[in-house]
């Protein structure tokens, strides 16, 4: 990666991130803090890995993304809106009445996504379902899905990865954002998934660790995941919850709730010079 698309990223990143704030602000309501986290993520499948068109989102042939942990839909419907799928200024209707933009992502009314879920868990099935099914009929569509760390508390997850290691789904990449909080504190404490890879590797994934925040560990890793034939890869990213906004990093009270009027102009303040800085890079 050169610097130049790594710089670009990084713009697009913090862009990602002031739509999540724009959105749960103007709903009041929503979950910025896992969406923070996987901001870095999103803005890599959709600005370079994914072989999508804005378009045609129904494009049979495109690649395919299950948000498995629903609820950050902010961070998903941020990135689809400045990738092109629909208008940025629409991102403050989320959750409102008549408004497409609902809590979780449905398929059937926002352009881009490519599978309804919320339910914690189910995502992941979903995604291998897909990524049989290209395989059965012979096409080189790759899915992608990400699971919070906490979701994968549940034990339909671990059914979805003895599944994808059973039918050898190398078109299926599970990425899980290991931010180490949920709605009720710490991971660790409310029912500890660790240790994720090594759950993963004896499930039979290839699995590669990263700092989610890092585009150039985010590219390896993918690169990584087309060279891995004949059994599913799954990334387990290090990340921050809240990340880049200073009073909801770490903070699992940031799980589901929005920013009030004072709380929006701080974040939108300290992700203004976030892009500043990054612009005189």
């Amino acid at each position: 990666m050169t610097p130049q698309e790594m710089k670009q990223l990084q713009i697009t990143a913090c862009k990602v991130r002031m739509g999540i704030v724009e959105s749960t602000h103007g709903a009041k309501a929503g979950h910025p803090g896992g969406s923070l986290s996987a901001a870095e993520m999103f803005t890599y499948l959709y600005f370079k890995e994914m072989n999508i068109d804005p378009q045609n989102p129904q494009w049979a042939d495109r690649d395919r993304f299950v948000l498995s942990k629903g609820h950050t839909a902010p961070g998903l419907y941020s990135t689809l809106a400045y990738r092109g799928f629909f208008p940025v200024e629409d991102l403050p209707t989320l959750r409102h009445l008549g408004s497409y933009l609902q809590g979780h992502p449905n398929m059937n009314t926002v352009p881009g996504v490519d599978m309804s879920t919320g339910s914690l868990g189910q995502g992941i099935s979903c995604a291998c379902g897909m990524a049989l099914a290209a395989k059965k009929m012979g096409k080189d569509a790759r899915v992608y899905t990400l699971l919070g760390d906490g979701e994968i508390q549940e034990g339909q997850v671990w059914e979805a990865c003895m599944f994808a290691a059973h039918y050898k789904l190398d078109n299926l990449v599970v990425i899980v954002d290991n931010n180490g909080l949920q709605i009720d504190g710490a991971v660790a404490d409310v029912m500890s998934p660790y240790p994720i890879p090594e759950k993963l590797e004896a499930f039979g994934f290839e699995v590669e660790r990263i700092d989610g925040h890092d585009f150039q560990q985010i590219e390896d890793a993918f690169a990584q995941a087309r060279k891995t034939k004949g059994k599913p890869f799954a990334i387990v990213m290090k990340t921050t919850k809240g990340k880049d906004i200073s009073f909801m990093e770490n903070q699992a009270s940031w799980h589901g709730k929005a920013p009030n009027d004072e709380e929006y102009a701080t974040a939108m303040a300290e992700l203004k010079a976030k892009m500043t800085e990054l612009e005189g890079m």
